[in-house]
């Protein structure tokens, strides 16, 4: 049975025998709702690539401390990845950083879109954002990964033209696209950028400025998939070819 996994602010300089402190909401949650007792062992991660494990020795109301057994870092994955999604319809849009999380995305650009139906603006903006990242980090816990995935502010098409400009390589995906994305070689290093548009489709002139900035305008298959779920399966195809995945 796997541990579980909880998420601290840092690790840095932490060694086998120390305690370490989880507090606040992380803490509460392992405590009141999943009962964490003294003597489990857990896993502990602060997202930057670093882990522990060891066993629970107490236990408060926001509050619990581990006694660290094991220590260990892993380098940051290559070729990072980084999937532009436009904005999709009600909660299609955690649907979708939660996926993308659990194959192992690094970063997700929240996108509006020409076409998107959704529209982040003030105190919504605010609140959606801070769910896409609640719903990033509960996935990475869930998904045991020592690096957790960032969320970006939400980013206009200005903003994906230089993310693709600076990529490594950079495909937006597309129906009416000749190219299959299984054509396309993979870097083995450097940063991939995935864009994906929303349900209405990227409009014309955003996929001239992507093309212009250097994209690749690709396709996945016959089948058109939601929003939601076309990047996931695009970065699965993409991580299948690299050594992330062998």
């Amino acid at each position: 049975m796997s541990l579980p996994v909880h998420l601290v602010p840092s690790l840095d300089g932490v060694v086998v025998g120390a305690a370490v402190e989880v507090t606040g909401d992380e803490a509460h949650h392992a405590v009141a709702v999943r009962r964490l007792r003294v003597g489990e062992r857990v896993v502990l991660t602060d997202g930057e690539g670093r882990s522990v494990t060891g066993e629970v020795r107490s236990t408060g109301k926001r509050v619990f401390a581990v006694e660290v057994a094991s220590v260990s870092a892993t380098d940051r994955p290559s070729p990072a990845f980084t999937v532009v999604q436009a904005l999709p319809k009600g909660d299609r849009g955690e649907l979708a950083v939660e996926v993308l999380t659990e194959v192992g995305v690094d970063v997700v650009v929240p996108w509006a879109a020409a076409r998107s139906v959704a529209v982040w603006k003030g105190e919504r903006a605010v609140k959606s954002h801070t769910k896409w990242q609640a719903t990033a980090r509960e996935a990475g816990k869930q998904s045991r990964r020592s690096w957790l995935p960032t969320v970006s502010p939400l980013a206009s098409t200005d903003a994906v033209r230089d993310l693709v400009a600076a990529a490594d390589l950079a495909v937006v995906l597309h129906e009416d696209a000749t190219t299959p994305l299984s054509s396309v070689e993979v870097p083995v290093e450097g940063r991939v950028v995935v864009v994906v548009g929303p349900e209405g489709g990227i409009a014309p002139e955003e996929l001239e400025v992507l093309e212009a900035a250097g994209a690749l305008t690709v396709r996945l298959g016959d089948e058109v998939l939601r929003t939601s779920t076309a990047g996931v399966v695009a970065v699965a195809a993409l991580l299948s070819r690299t050594d992330r995945w062998r």
